[in-house]
């Protein structure tokens, strides 16, 4: 006991040592506290470290996806930088789900500390240093934050250790200037999902195809699971692992009292579903109308320099639409409050379209069904034992190989080749060396090996179409397919294509000749015409209709059944220059040559002007021009253009009745009969179109409520049927246009109804009367058979001068 006792002048030398120890520690603290202050001090001044200036603070995220969005609220697509598809989300518009598994999981003091949770802190610190035990993460929701906004990627530990003091002293400055809804609002749209979903509404989007309002518990778990390492919890390609992750949050869930342990029990034991929506640009609904919105939206004022020589046309075109159009180049015209343009891809604008996506996906299986369903097959037969194929047998070798030698020449492998440096002896060679390749067809993609210039010959066999769909009294456009596959065939045939437009031209024509004055009962002698032109040279138009030659037939039944010779007989009446001033009018914009075989059709239009020019028939004589966008908002919901259709009066009322019961009967009994054989009975008038050698295939028709438009054809007009009855509009383009009209009256979603009727005008009375006894007598100037009744309202205005009329 006494060997224990401690010898006074030893125990005061310890006592001596301790308080030196403990001064000195006190010393130590303070000056470690003295110093961490210092160090913040610096770091909150941007002397250590990269400290945010106040305006980066009070806009961190400045980069958000513009997003496309239809008519009944459905996100089409978007428009981003790459890996920045980030969709701007209002807190508001977040389920509590989302934020009830992020506060439980990530930070459950979220609402009682000011950026730094020092419990948490501390208890981590205790753990992990002292301990040696995983404390689990102690940064908190705004400290996270701050290192996805500012805080670089780093290679080991004791660089991560420096970067946190910078990032409590971000953290406690968003605390002051964000609530803590903005906070947690941030937070969600800066996170990156992966699978190019970048921002909570992107992943929702991606992985279950929701807005963030509408996810579910076990969904907003998935997600908010991720936040650890969306990487290695990825419900896509790590399904288990990120079902036990989902799993976890749902128990701490329970645990801090978002949920109850039996609902959290009940929801563990749910599977994942994932309804996955691969954002790519040329995936999803509607992506030839996408494209044409991103090329019209990012135009730049027109300059001749960078138009070829051959594009004059569409510099013309081009500089028009620039100063008459408000949405062809809008990111360009319209300027934020700051003096700045728009930027389509990091603005977050929200681009509200016309397009319905129902209607959409309607267009889009029309043409799928119609070309996987025999055509492709048929042109495939036809061309099979063909020495040419897939051109036409008329072409001579030398035409084929010119044709082929440009087509290599526009491919990426060529580009590549030249650049480097081979000669033309070596790329031909490797043009026809084989190669395994992934090819398309209407079953699906398929592997095969073969010579990039047979696949050239391949791709080049699939016939193309531009189909396209509006209200012909808004202008709003509910469809848009401008080709087979936006995949493979990425050229856009509604408005960047134009192609002849054979017969579809004349109802323009014969629109002409009611306003002149004659009337769809006039009968003409069916015989063949001789035209002269202003040269004095002869022009006798080929007939393919053997009906009735001869005999005297009613321009009604010469409209019927697209006979050449009624309308060549019309154009005799009238004159050139003024029908391609009425052309104009009804919508076509290219350059066209006043020569009397305009009648058949032989100038280019695209598919979105024939249905522009076709709306004036279901609109009583008033043209409209496609509307595409209705408003534009920034994004935060503020509107910062809005857009309204432009009408033009291309006919009177009461030519326009002349028309519309006309060409009703080109559906009911003439060459657009097949719409009924194909069971589509609603009231509908239209015009099929065929050009020069089957080269082109038309078809247009319009209902009370709806105008469309149906091209189909070759990549080059020398890839086509040789036989009419295949080649011809009522067989290539025709089954399309019906095929979605009876898709859409048959959805009672959509509202439309077989039993809707045409409004005439209010002036208007039928046109032959059939109620009234005709006495008919030939004009011996014109061989017009004219109406010589009393109520006749022709006899009394003549085929003089009709260039007065459009003037």
């Amino acid at each position: 006991m006494n060997m224990l006792r401690i010898p006074y002048k030893l125990k005061k030398q310890i006592i001596y040592k301790m308080k030196k120890i403990i001064k000195y520690a006190w010393v130590l603290f303070i000056f470690g506290i003295l110093l961490f202050g210092l160090i913040i001090f610096l770091i909150a001044n941007g002397k250590i470290g990269y400290m945010p200036p106040i305006e980066d603070l009070e806009n961190p995220i400045d980069k958000y996806a513009s997003q496309v969005l239809s008519a009944d609220g459905v996100q089409l697509g978007t428009y981003s930088l790459e890996k920045e598809n980030r969709v701007y989300s209002n807190y508001k518009d977040l389920s509590q789900n989302i934020v009830n598994a992020l506060i439980a999981t990530e930070d459950i003091r979220f609402y009682d500390h000011s950026g730094i949770d020092f419990y948490g802190l501390l208890r981590a610190i205790l753990k992990r240093v002292i301990l040696f035990q995983d404390a689990g993460g102690a940064s908190t929701i705004s400290q996270q934050l701050a290192k996805q906004l500012y805080s670089e990627r780093v290679g080991n530990v004791v660089e991560r250790l420096f970067q946190k003091p910078v990032e409590w002293v971000i953290a406690v400055q968003l605390e002051k200037y964000y609530t803590k809804e903005e906070i947690i609002n941030l937070y969600l749209n800066k996170f990156d999902f992966l699978h190019n979903a970048v921002g909570i509404q992107s992943a929702c989007w991606v992985y279950f195809g929701k807005k963030p309002k509408d996810v579910t518990i076990e969904e907003a778990a998935t997600l908010i699971g991720m936040c650890k390492n969306p990487s290695y919890y990825n419900p896509i390609n790590k399904v288990e692992r990120t079902i036990g992750r989902r799993n976890v949050v749902l128990s701490l869930m329970a645990k801090n009292g978002y949920l109850t342990q039996v609902q959290s029990d009940s929801l563990q034991q749910l599977p994942l579903l994932i309804k996955y929506n691969r954002v790519d640009h040329k995936d999803g609904l509607a992506p030839y109308f996408r494209e044409y919105l991103r090329l019209t939206l990012t135009a730049s004022k027109p300059e001749r320099k960078n138009y070829p020589a051959w594009q004059t046309d569409k510099f013309r075109e081009d500089s028009l639409a620039w100063e008459t159009n408000p949405l062809y180049g809008w990111c360009n015209k319209k300027k934020k409050a700051d003096g700045s343009r728009y930027h389509l891809y990091i603005d977050g604008l929200k681009i509200y379209t016309t397009l319905n996506s129902r209607m959409q996906n309607y267009a889009e299986e029309a043409v799928v069904n119609h070309f996987s369903g025999g055509l492709q097959d048929n042109f495939f037969k036809e061309t099979a034992k063909s020495k040419n194929a897939p051109f036409s047998n008329d072409l001579t070798a030398d035409e084929v190989d010119k044709i082929l030698d440009r087509a290599i020449k526009q491919t990426e492998r060529y580009y590549g080749l030249k650049k480097n440096g081979k000669s033309e002896a070596e790329i031909k060679k490797v043009f026809n060396t084989p190669v395994e390749m992934t090819v398309f067809s209407w079953k699906g993609v398929k592997d095969t090996i073969m010579t990039p210039l047979d696949s050239i010959k391949y791709m080049k066999s699939f016939l193309r179409t531009g189909f396209m769909v509006m209200d012909p009294r808004t202008g709003a456009v509910k469809a848009y397919v401008g080709g087979p596959n936006y995949h493979y065939f990425q050229y856009d045939m509604v408005n960047s294509g134009k192609r002849q437009i054979g017969s579809t031209i004349k109802p323009f024509l014969y629109s002409l000749a009611m306003e002149s004055g004659i009337t769809p009962c006039n009968e003409v002698l069916h015989v063949e015409q001789e035209l002269t032109d202003e040269l004095g040279r002869s022009y006798k138009p080929k007939n393919t209709v053997r009906d009735r030659i001869g005999k005297m037939v009613s321009i009604q039944w010469g409209l019927q059944k697209s006979d050449n010779w009624v309308t060549a007989f019309l154009m005799k009446q009238l004159n050139p220059y003024t029908l391609v001033r009425l052309l104009h009018s009804y919508g076509l914009k290219s350059q066209i040559d006043p020569v009397v075989s305009l009648c058949l059709g032989s100038c280019d239009a695209s598919v979105s002007e024939m249905v522009s020019g076709y709306s004036a028939f279901a609109n009583q004589g008033i043209r409209i021009e496609p509307l595409y966008v209705t408003r534009i908002e920034d994004s935060y919901g503020k509107i910062l253009d809005t857009f309204t259709p432009q009408t033009q009066e291309v006919i009177t009322d009461d030519a326009a009745g002349k028309m519309l019961y006309m060409l009703k009967s080109v559906v009911d009994g003439g060459t657009g009969s097949r719409v009924r054989r194909m069971g589509f009975s609603g009231d509908m008038g239209g015009k099929t179109g065929t050009t020069q050698n089957n080269s082109d295939g038309w078809f247009m028709g319009f209902t009370p409520s709806l105008v469309g438009g149906v091209w189909v054809g070759g990549e080059e007009r020398s890839i086509r049927f040789d036989r009419t009855v295949d080649g011809q509009g009522a067989t290539l383009a025709l089954p399309v246009l019906t095929g979605f009209l009876k898709k859409v009256y048959n959805d009672p979603f959509l509202g439309y109804s077989e039993k809707e009727q045409f409004v005439y005008p209010a002036s208007y009375f039928d046109p032959c009367r059939s109620n009234i006894e005709y006495e008919l007598e030939e004009d011996p100037v014109n061989g017009l058979a004219r109406d010589s009744s009393e109520n006749s309202t022709n006899d009394s205005r003549s085929f003089g001068k009709l260039d007065d009329i459009f003037r």
